[in-house]
């Protein structure tokens, strides 16, 4: 390989660690849980996807490893070839009814769901109105699409609407406004009921990324949508974070929409299909979530409780009602500095900086989820108040 190259790579290495923007990854040695091990320590986790505490449910595990004898290890092929099992469609259509669409294709992450959802539908002719904050894969997606672009601040509907009215001076044949449910780093739930008014006035298709919504948010787990009580025109979602926290993506919506992305999605057509073992999981994760008030329940209350002992203690948060309960730090060093010292404290935590956030927002998100108990949240709220004063934060 050239040196200049690889040069050239290590002076931008070199960059990232001296503007504090390095990540870290730390080794976990047990199950993703409320608690994890980390270099043979316990400590509280605070920033996984766990929603429902299902990532180490014994039901799913259980699920997993009797899927593998009578269907095996890996499918060894894409789903048009000889990759799909009848696991493989029913999991699709029992997240089709949970959603209330009519049917759901599966890919292999919601990134590829949302990598490859909007090339087949939308050409030329067509424009997409997108969130300033959507997620990194609907950015991706639509840069790969030959629709033409147009970007409103996040959640101003006002915004919005200048740019429906722009799309459609611009003769865009169809419109397709994409937004995220819930704006990750945010916590924020995009305001569907507006988005929805806007649609139908301008006669366009909403499209939303509810990952971080879908089996907790709502009065039946199942999103955005039905926490609003508004119905959307395509959802696309994981199995990753609250369905048990594995892999896995899906694109849910009208029969014709998910046939043609049967035919056209290019990440479906050359991505190896899911493991059955994994199809397994997420159909008892559905189970799970359909029978799942108790664990909706202890999540949100986990949250409120966390959300109340963090202001008593004077920390910087940003409003809502979400299991993501960002505190604001807004140095990127600082954030590094003081998710190392509450690691040290027992408390598993990451700070969020740029190019992940905008440089001046570094933050620690701090997560909820059900599997926490009020114990283990008064110990991190001990160790946040210790840490936050040694570094001058409160």
């Amino acid at each position: 390989m050239a040196d200049a190259f690889l040069s050239h790579v290590s002076d931008t290495l070199s960059l990232i660690k001296a503007e504090g923007l390095c990540k870290t990854e730390r080794m976990i040695t047990s199950p993703q849980g409320g608690e994890i091990t980390v270099g043979g320590r316990q400590v509280i986790n605070l920033c996984a996807n766990n929603y429902l505490g299902l990532a180490d449910h014994p039901a799913l595990i259980e699920a997993a490893k009797n899927a593998m004898e009578p269907k095996g290890f890996g499918m060894a092929s894409v789903r048009f070839i000889c990759g799909t099992q009848d696991i493989h469609r029913e999991l699709e259509q029992r997240l089709a009814k949970f959603l209330g669409k009519d049917d759901s294709i599966l890919f292999a992450a919601c990134f590829d769901a949302n990598g490859g959802l909007f090339e087949p539908l939308l050409g030329p002719e067509d424009a997409i109105i997108s969130d300033s904050l959507n997620h990194a894969s609907i950015i991706d997606g639509v840069r790969l699409c030959k629709a033409k672009r147009y970007r409103y601040m996040n959640n101003d509907m006002n915004d919005l609407e200048a740019w429906l009215k722009q799309a459609r001076e611009d003769g865009a044949r169809h419109i397709m406004i994409a937004t995220d449910g819930v704006f990750s780093m945010d916590g924020y739930l995009a305001n569907l009921p507006r988005i929805r008014e806007l649609a139908d006035k301008y006669d366009a298709v909403v499209m939303v990324d509810d990952c971080h919504a879908t089996g907790f948010m709502g009065p039946r787990g199942a999103g955005t949508p039905d926490h609003f009580g508004v119905d959307v025109d395509i959802l696309t979602g994981t199995l990753g974070k609250a369905l048990g926290g594995a892999i896995g993506g899906y694109i849910a919506g009208p029969q014709p929409v998910i046939d043609l992305l049967r035919q056209r999605a290019r990440p479906y057509l050359f991505s190896n299909s899911l493991p059955p073992s994994i199809v397994a999981a997420g159909l008892e994760a559905i189970r799970l979530v359909e029978e799942g008030d108790m664990l909706r329940k202890q999540l949100f209350g986990n949250a409120k409780y966390w959300r109340a002992g963090l202001e008593r203690l004077g920390f910087d948060l940003l409003p809502g009602e979400h299991p993501i309960i960002p505190v604001m730090l807004g140095e990127a060093q600082l954030a590094q500095d003081m998710a190392a010292r509450l690691f040290d404290e027992g408390v598993y935590v990451s700070g969020f900086f740029f190019p992940v956030v905008p440089r001046g927002q570094a933050r620690i998100r701090t997560q909820m989820n059900a599997a926490l108990t009020r114990d283990e949240l008064d110990r991190a709220l001990a160790a946040f108040g210790k840490v936050g004063k040694a570094l001058g934060v409160i």
